[in-house]
């Protein structure tokens, strides 16, 4: 996930990039004291709330260690801003975020680089096909959350490592000033009229949306969830005839006119039209019928995370109806909407998503990995020269 690469996105917030805290270079974990209940118990080891004596003995528990570190988080992602604000302000807990601008491989490579570090991250919050590679090298702790049974199933892993949080489709944005009739659909974008215009906003071999775009491709192109080398081929096309631009899309590549084209999720260009509006570009969005593909990022808790307790709270903010209900407001399709809407707390006047027709379908933990191989090694050919 990137802001400045495949996080990019202008959801109730500024598009002024989130600095990046300094965090100490070489810190050690927590104490083990600082990680425990009253009662002895270990915020570490704790599958659910319960293990630690409920709800009110893990905030207790969270606010002693007084910090969370979360990394790869753009507050203007899905409404994040508003997320993070939300949590400080009803926990006290100062949230330390760390290097927004990077990618969800990146969240893996600090977790492994710095074990037992205090500058380690306590969560991540990565693209599906990613999650499934953390828990398949061992990097995560096992929790459910308090509405773990609400999450569908094929939306989480059954031991819990991690679970789907917040989605949507793949979607073509496009600033309908600078490009004379947006395109609607992947084949559109083999026109000729769109030289130069076509961009990903990251690298699909690190970045959860850009695989999602190459996915997309694939559906539009021939391909289907066990085969996503139409995808590539598409690409390929697109960079042999000029319309692919290597340019990673961001909200100021967008306002500059180098990326009027992006493939990215809905609910990320659908961010875009609201903020750009007062800006000058007119940010036209759709979701292609011919690749329609729907994706959810997936929350997960390190295995070794320094604030064990806070970042199981972080967890439980998250889905509960205060944090699902944020994600709406971020155009993002929250998991549980179909449980808070059954339970009359979805906050309708939120959801203000982009139309879409049918059920998602979405692939299988073998289906993504073996289209992640396709892509690491296919993809720089695919666009290169």
């Amino acid at each position: 996930m990137t802001v400045s690469l495949p996080r990019t996105a202008v959801l109730g917030g500024s598009l002024a990039a989130v600095a990046v805290l300094a965090l100490s270079a070489c810190g050690a974990a927590p104490d083990e004291a600082s990680t425990t209940t009253k009662d002895g118990k270990s915020a570490a080891t704790a599958a659910s709330a319960a293990d630690l004596g409920g709800m009110d003995a893990l905030v207790e528990a969270a606010k002693k260690e007084g910090a969370l570190h979360i990394i790869a988080v753009p507050r203007d992602w899905a409404n994040y801003g508003a997320i993070i604000d939300g949590f400080q302000k009803k926990y006290g807990i100062k949230i330390e975020d760390e290097s927004p601008d990077s990618s969800s491989q990146d969240e893996i490579n600090a977790v492994t680089s710095r074990k037992g570090q205090d500058r380690a991250p306590d969560v991540l919050d990565l693209g599906s096909s990613f999650a499934l590679s953390a828990a398949q090298q061992g990097l995560l702790a096992p929790y459910k959350v308090t509405s773990f049974a609400d999450i569908p199933e094929g939306q989480k892993d059954p031991q819990a490592r991690w679970y789907n949080d917040y989605g949507g489709y793949i979607s073509i944005g496009c600033d309908a000033k600078r490009v004379k009739e947006c395109p609607t659909t992947f084949k559109d974008l083999l026109e000729p009229q769109y030289k130069g215009q076509v961009a990903l906003n990251g690298n699909p071999t690190k970045s959860g949306s850009a695989f999602g775009g190459v996915y997309a491709a694939a559906l539009a192109h021939g391909g289907s969830f066990d085969d996503i080398q139409p995808g590539l081929d598409l690409f390929a096309e697109l960079k042999k005839n000029g319309n692919y631009t290597p340019v990673e899309s961001t909200p100021a590549t967008v306002e500059k006119g180098e990326t009027p084209i992006s493939i990215d999720w809905d609910y990320l260009n659908a961010g875009y039209a609201d903020e750009f509006n007062s800006k000058g570009v007119d940010w036209k969005v759709a979701i292609p019928t011919d690749g329609q593909y729907a994706q959810y990022y997936s929350q997960a808790i390190t295995k070794d995370a320094p604030h064990p307790a806070a970042a199981r709270l972080w967890q439980e903010y998250l889905y509960s109806a205060e944090g699902q209900n944020l994600w709406l407001k971020g155009y993002a399709r929250p998991v549980l909407m179909p449980a808070l809407d059954k339970a009359g707390t979805l906050d309708k006047a939120a959801a203000k998503l982009p139309a879409v027709t049918g059920t998602p379908s979405f692939p299988t933990e073998d289906q993504q990995n073996k289209a992640k191989t396709v892509l690491s090694q296919g993809w720089a050919k695919a666009v290169s020269g």
